[in-house]
């Protein structure tokens, strides 16, 4: 028997490049609205946000007035948001510069469910701090929840955000703990790693069983232009077939239908999780750097 979700990734530019940065964090709000409510209008279940929806990539330079942008989760955007979810009977993975207290800071994403309740928040893991252009460090602490995995009204579902991606144990841990779709919110640039875009995350899908939706946002993005956000966002199934990709340049919704009994099929034939050796693999933790 069939178990079909409609899932959807928003992948998006910038919105306003000039003015103070909460005025472009309210433009690229208003932004993604119409985006959101296109989803909700064609029936979609699960959207996820690209990350730190709300504002430009300002981590390719470091200055403190991007700080006035965070928030509390949940707070304003998230609460604005679900009445969204609430309206559309639509889970909502919303990404979001978050305020634990002033002077702490976390890349997070929080999960609103159909009905509008807040579900709970994922925070960054790893956070990078790379050239060109990626001084998280300066704006980020690692993410102190874990994994966490979110039951909602469709499906369960985990996060990592954006470089996570790079490290397999967060798939591993989210799928180990029942998650059936993991959600990848980005911003990448082309160039350093497109070329592991399509390759990880399809390979970690197979590895797991589960479907994964990756999503990225597009065009450069002023005064920095530091490099392109590419988008292709998309979503790969339990074998690790892309089932559908968006555009290099355009705005748009990108959705697919995900049928969550392949989850079963896949694992039953390949039977991964079954001949993991987890005593096998202490070193991993206890001795290697």
């Amino acid at each position: 028997m069939s178990r079909v979700v409609k899932c959807a990734l928003i992948q998006a530019s910038n919105a306003k490049h000039e003015g103070t940065p909460g005025e472009i964090k309210e433009a690229m709000i208003q932004k993604h609205l119409p985006l959101i409510e296109e989803a909700g209008e064609k029936g979609v279940n699960i959207l996820c946000l690209q990350e730190i929806f709300f504002g430009p990539y300002f981590c390719c330079e470091q200055d403190t007035k991007w700080y006035g942008i965070a928030e509390k989760v949940p707070g304003p955007t998230t609460e604005r948001l679900a009445e969204y979810a609430k309206k559309y009977q639509m889970v909502m993975v919303i990404p979001v510069y978050e305020k634990e207290l002033e002077g702490v800071y976390y890349n997070t994403a929080a999960v609103v469910d159909a009905g509008g309740q807040y579900l709970g928040k994922f925070r960054k893991i790893q956070i990078p701090h790379t050239w060109p252009g990626f001084w998280e460090k300066f704006y980020f602490k690692p993410g102190n929840l874990g994994f966490p995995v979110f039951d909602t009204a469709y499906a369960k579902i985990g996060i990592y955000i954006c470089y996570d991606r790079h490290f397999p144990e967060c798939a591993r841990i989210l799928a180990l703990k029942g998650a059936e779709i993991l959600f990848n919110p980005s911003a990448t640039t082309a160039g350093k790693s497109q070329y592991l875009w399509e390759l990880e995350q399809p390979a970690q899908a197979v590895a797991n069983g589960v479907f994964i939706g990756a999503n990225n946002r597009i065009g450069l993005e002023k005064p920095w232009e530091f490099g392109r956000f590419y988008g292709s966002s998309y979503f790969v199934d339990p074998r690790g077939q892309i089932v559908v990709k968006g555009s290099e340049d355009q705005d748009e919704v990108v959705m697919a239908d995900l049928d969550l009994e392949q989850i079963r099929e896949v694992r039953d034939g390949w039977q991964f999780f079954r001949d993991r050796r987890p005593e096998m693999y202490t070193e991993i933790v206890q001795h290697l750097p």
